[in-house]
């Protein structure tokens, strides 16, 4: 009995009799081993702050970015397994420029993050593969207005005023729920959200390990912020 119990996670298409795919299930938590990243929609623009966690010393810092480019006016973040994320990040690198080419115009932020669940889902449903162990935060700005949504290991994705993705992610909204509001600026959120961090990570909190971005309403244009600059807001 217990061989045949264990057989249901074999395959990232086969149910268990309780009506799990154990495949996903196993994906999920491997998301919540990953760095964590927050997600806030303000008031005048989106920003993501990333989490890169505790690098080799001998690492060079540029090569262990948490936050990537999309487009100039959309940004993305991931937990879990980064080289997945890779993939998926570089498909939809080719999908914004190729919406540039055939309609001369940026791409829709919700264009964008339904065609990297659409991927996601697809490697849940199909045998032989296994599900891509990792979400996403996608954030950005159209036609003056910003986007913050999440997409997760299903293939399912949701948009926010703000979110977190990675370990801790639970304890991270919750304090989210509590100190977010409609109006809250970018420079607050940043603030807000390394304050959050800290609470969180206590000792093991460290300003350099994290990277934070913005885009704002008015100019459409995807800023990193320099160690300087995030110093100010820790």
């Amino acid at each position: 009995m217990q061989h045949q119990v264990m057989g249901y996670d074999r395959s990232a298409t086969m149910f268990s009799p309780d009506g799990h795919l154990l495949q996903v299930e196993y994906a999920e938590k491997t998301v919540r081993l990953g760095t964590a990243s927050i997600g806030i929609n303000c008031s005048d623009g989106v920003i993501i702050v990333a989490d890169k966690g505790k690098k080799d010393s001998l690492i060079i810092p540029t090569s262990s970015e948490k936050i990537y480019e999309i487009d100039e006016h959309i940004m993305t973040s991931a937990a879990g397994i980064m080289s997945d994320a890779r993939i998926l990040i570089n498909h939809l690198r080719v999908f914004a420029q190729q919406h540039r080419v055939t309609y001369d115009s940026p791409v829709d932020i919700e264009s964008t993050i339904r065609e990297v669940s659409d991927i996601q889902q697809q490697y849940t449903q199909n045998p032989g593969v296994r599900p891509f162990g990792i979400a996403l935060i996608l954030a950005g700005v159209n036609n003056n207005q910003s986007k913050l949504y999440t997409s997760d290991i299903t293939g399912n994705y949701f948009e926010y005023n703000a979110v977190a993705i990675g370990a801790n992610d639970d304890e991270i909204k919750a304090q989210l729920r509590k100190e977010y509001k409609e109006e809250i600026t970018v420079d607050e959120a940043t603030k807000l959200s390394l304050k959050i961090f800290k609470n969180v990570l206590g000792d093991k909190f460290n300003i350099e390990c994290f990277n934070v971005a913005v885009i704002k309403d008015e100019d459409h244009k995807l800023k990193k912020l320099g160690l300087e600059e995030i110093r100010k807001f820790g």
